[in-house]
Formats: C-alpha cells, sequence, structure tokens
C-alpha cells in the first residue's frame, strides 16, 4: 500500500495580506474606538471649562460695576462706600478664583488625547 503524503501550504500570498488587512483595520478600529472615548471626555471638559469662563467674566463685570460705584461713592462724604469696596473685593476674589481654576484645567491637560497619542506612537514606533 503506499502513503500519501499531504502536503500542507501556508495561506500564501493573499492568505497573508488579507490577515495583515484585516489586523491593519481592527488596529484603526481601535484607535477610532479611543479616540471617540476621549472626545466624550474632551467635551465634559471643555463645557465645564466655558461655565467657569462665564462665571468668571460675570464676576469681572461685577467687580467693575462695584468698583466704579465705590469711586463714586467714595467722593461722597457718606459712609456707605464701605459695603461696595467688600463687595468689588469679593467678586474681584471670585473671579481670580475662577480664572485660576480655568488655567489649572488647561495645565493638566483635561483638553487633550494623552491615550490615543500614546497608542499613536506606540503603533508608529512598532511600524517602524
Amino acid at each position: 500500500m503506499e502513503k500519501v503524503e499531504t502536503i500542507v501550504h501556508g495561506p500564501g500570498l493573499m492568505g497573508g495580506l488579507s490577515g495583515l488587512a484585516k489586523n491593519l483595520f481592527g488596529l484603526l478600529m481601535s484607535r477610532v474606538e479611543l479616540a471617540a472615548l476621549e472626545l466624550a471626555e474632551v467635551r465634559n471638559h471643555l463645557i465645564e471649562l466655558v461655565a467657569l469662563f462665564a462665571g468668571a467674566v460675570l464676576a469681572a463685570w461685577f467687580a467693575i460695576a462695584f468698583g466704579t460705584a465705590t469711586i463714586v461713592a467714595a467722593a461722597w462724604e457718606a459712609m456707605g462706600w464701605k459695603i461696595l469696596l467688600i463687595m468689588f473685593v469679593v467678586f474681584a476674589a471670585i473671579t481670580a478664583a475662577l480664572v485660576f481654576k480655568g488655567l489649572s484645567m488647561l495645565k493638566q491637560g483635561k483638553l487633550a488625547f494623552p491615550e490615543t497619542m500614546y497608542e499613536l506612537k506606540n503603533d508608529r514606533d512598532m511600524l517602524l
């Protein structure tokens, strides 16, 4: 009885290219999903930053209004100017606190895509 040998070949060029294309597509999709997740987080931080900025602008306008009223009241001989000065200082402090909070958020990089950039750098390093 003759023994028949079966030769198993690899997937070939087309199979290899097909597998490479599937892997690249999977990699691309995972990066897009990661970017979408980070974009949602950045959107939330951007909304918070806009709200802080709006509060800072409002407080700044109050500081200007009370500062102007303080100057006017200081010219009068009445004693009512002190409360206006206190209000001016309070709103100026609120403005400064909101501005510093916004700057702190920007310095922390809350509007960036750190994980996506890290993964893209890893992909680049791996492919090169």
